[in-house]
C-alpha cells in the first residue's frame, strides 16, 4: 500500500475538546447508546448441570435393603500425616529493586537540600548508594556539612558542576556505615529510673578522617574550576527565597 493510500487513524465519537470537556454529556451518551432499554432488566443466571457425587445401587438379598448409596468418587485409603512445603516465589525485597536516579544529578552536580538540619545548603553530590539514597557533602570546611545521605526527592539540581572524576571514595562508606549503633534496652533495676541521663550523638574519630579524606579531593576539584572565587561563595550562601519569588519558575 502506498502512503498515500494508508487509512487515517479513526477516534472515537465522543473525543476531548479540550481542558476535560469532552464533546457529548453523560446525559447525550445515554440516550445515543439507548441505555434506558437495559434499565431494570435482569437476566436469570445460566446454572451449569453438575456432576452427581452419589449413585444409587441396586443391592441384592432379602434382608439387605434393595438400594445402596455409593461414592462416585471413591475417597483416599491412605492420608499423608504431614502437608508438602509449597515453594513460594521469591520475594522481592525491597533492597533488591533497581534504583534510578534523575538525569539531571550527575557525580559533581551541586544539590539543594530541601529538608534535614542542613537545609538551604548547597552540597556536591558524589554518588548513589545501594539503598538509593544520594551520598552528599558540603565540603564541611566550606558550609558545615558533613557527609551525609538525602533521598533526590529533597533535593533540587542545579546547573553548576564539578570535576570530581579523580575523587576517590572508600568502599566502606555505603549504608550501613551511616547507620548509628543503639544500645539494647538494660534490665530493670531498683533505683530512680530518672538517674540515668541519654548521651547525645558523637562523632567518631573514623568519620573525621574520612571526612577530611573526602573533603581534600573535592576541594581541590573546586580549585581546578575557572570560577573558583564565585564557586566558593555560591557553596558558602544559603539559599532562600524572598516575596513574589517561586521555585517552579527558577532556573537554577
Amino acid at each position: 500500500m502506498a502512503p498515500a493510500e494508508k487509512s487515517k487513524k479513526s477516534r472515537p465519537r465522543n473525543y476531548d475538546l479540550g481542558n476535560g470537556v469532552v464533546r457529548f454529556s453523560r446525559s447525550r451518551v445515554y440516550h445515543k447508546k439507548a441505555l434506558y432499554k437495559f434499565v431494570g432488566k435482569k437476566v436469570a443466571p445460566t446454572k451449569k448441570p453438575g456432576k452427581p457425587k452419589v449413585v444409587v445401587k441396586p443391592i441384592g438379598g432379602d434382608k439387605n435393603g434393595g438400594t445402596r448409596v455409593v461414592l462416585v468418587q471413591k475417597r483416599r485409603e491412605v492420608y499423608p500425616t504431614q502437608e508438602k512445603i509449597k515453594k513460594r516465589p521469591g520475594k522481592r525485597l525491597f533492597k533488591n529493586h533497581v534504583r534510578t536516579l534523575r538525569p539531571s544529578i550527575t557525580p559533581g552536580t551541586v544539590l539543594i537540600l530541601l529538608a534535614g538540619g542542613h537545609k538551604g545548603k548547597r552540597v556536591v553530590f558524589l554518588k548513589q548508594l545501594q539503598s538509593g539514597l544520594l551520598l552528599v557533602t558540603g565540603p564541611f570546611q566550606i558550609n558545615a556539612c558533613p557527609l551525609r545521605r538525602i533521598s533526590q526527592r529533597y533535593v533540587i539540581a542545579t546547573q553548576t558542576k564539578i570535576d570530581i572524576s579523580s575523587v576517590k571514595i572508600d568502599d566502606k562508606i555505603n549504608d550501613e556505615y551511616f547507620k548509628r549503633q543503639r544500645e539494647k534496652r538494660a534490665k530493670k533495676e531498683e533505683g530512680d529510673v530518672f538517674q540515668k541521663k541519654k548521651e547525645g550523638y558523637k562523632v567518631s574519630e573514623e568519620r573525621k578522617v574520612d571526612q577530611k579524606a573526602v573533603d581534600k579531593q573535592v576541594l581541590e576539584g573546586i580549585k581546578k574550576h575557572p570560577d573558583r572565587k564565585i564557586l566558593l561563595a555560591y557553596l558558602y550562601a544559603s539559599f532562600g527565597l524572598r516575596s513574589s519569588q517561586f521555585p517552579h519558575r527558577m532556573q537554577f
